[in-house]
């Protein structure tokens, strides 16, 4: 990641508010959640996923996160990054569309970030273990780059999720 310009960290989700269950850290769409990164790789979340898919405008965030805990990998983007570069990001989403997931965000400005949840289902909220975020904030698309960071974390969810339910257009009935 370094290689293509790309900051990357590890980073441990904040543990859920009442200590049993992130679904309930965000009881609304519009309720306030504190992450351990922005964009958020992990930690609290509403109780109900987003359609899988790749959108032009901006999906709630407390949504994606639950996506991130079934394994995707988000691509996220600033509101100024160039539209050939998010057509960039469309065409990358699309060779291999399960279990990821594009949005822009706010706050991000002319960058884009990849982030992703990985935890080990067997052992997932035991004794304090909530899996690790990881994230990479680039200055512009690398192919590789995105590549290689697909690969290592999707599917790779704490809850342990099959990708076959990570498809584009699946979301809570």
């Amino acid at each position: 990641m370094a290689r293509a310009g790309c900051s990357y960290r590890v980073v441990a989700p904040l543990p859920p508010k009442n200590g049993a269950n992130f679904h309930e850290d965000a009881p609304t769409l519009a309720a306030t959640v504190k992450w351990s990164t922005f964009p958020p790789s992990g930690g609290g979340h509403y109780g109900r996923w987003a359609v899988w898919g790749f959108y032009r405008n901006a999906v709630n965030p407390r949504k994606i996160v639950h996506n991130l805990e079934h394994g995707a990998v988000v691509i996220w983007w600033g509101p100024q990054v160039p539209a050939a570069t998010v057509d960039r990001l469309e065409k990358f989403y699309g060779a291999i569309p399960n279990g990821m997931f594009g949005t822009p965000i706010a706050g991000l400005g002319d960058k884009i970030a990849l982030t992703a949840w990985t935890g080990d289902p067997s052992r997932y909220y035991q004794g304090g273990y909530y899996g690790v975020g990881h994230i990479a904030t680039c200055a512009h698309f690398d192919k590789a780059a995105f590549v290689a960071f697909r690969d290592a974390f999707r599917g790779k969810g704490p809850e342990g999720i099959p990708l076959s339910y990570d498809k584009p257009g699946m979301g809570p009935a």
